[in-house]
């Protein structure tokens, strides 16, 4: 993984995570383990993304990309409910977020090695 993925994976992999953690158990009546088994996660995890303790912190244009996230995790809860989604599936689908990210301009994979937490 290169130092860039690092930094993404640092910084985006939780929002998403926590986004989708949240569609699962609240509106697909997943419980927080099953969330966690499905997100490749724990389920102490996904209690810290249902109660915000986890998720947003180093993500400095919050604003700007969380919408793009969240519709995002919309889908990707949606494949695990319906198509039974792999972890692999899950982290794939964070690739192809990342790069959406990467067109609208919102994170820029090539200066995030450089940027500090």
């Amino acid at each position: 993984m290169s130092a860039s993925c690092e930094y993404v994976a640092r910084n985006f992999l939780p929002l998403y995570r926590a986004f989708v953690a949240k569609e699962l158990v609240e509106k697909h009546g997943y419980t927080q383990k099953q969330a966690a088994e499905r997100l490749g996660t724990t389920q102490p995890a996904i209690s810290q993304y249902l109660s915000s303790k986890r998720g947003r912190k180093g993500v400095a244009n919050y604003d700007e990309v969380a919408p793009l996230v969240k519709e995002a995790a919309v889908k990707a809860a949606e494949s695990v409910v319906r198509k039974n989604m792999s972890i692999e599936e899950f982290s794939e689908s964070f690739c192809d977020l990342c790069k959406a990210l990467q067109k609208t301009g919102k994170i820029s994979v090539s200066r995030a090695r450089f940027q500090k937490k």
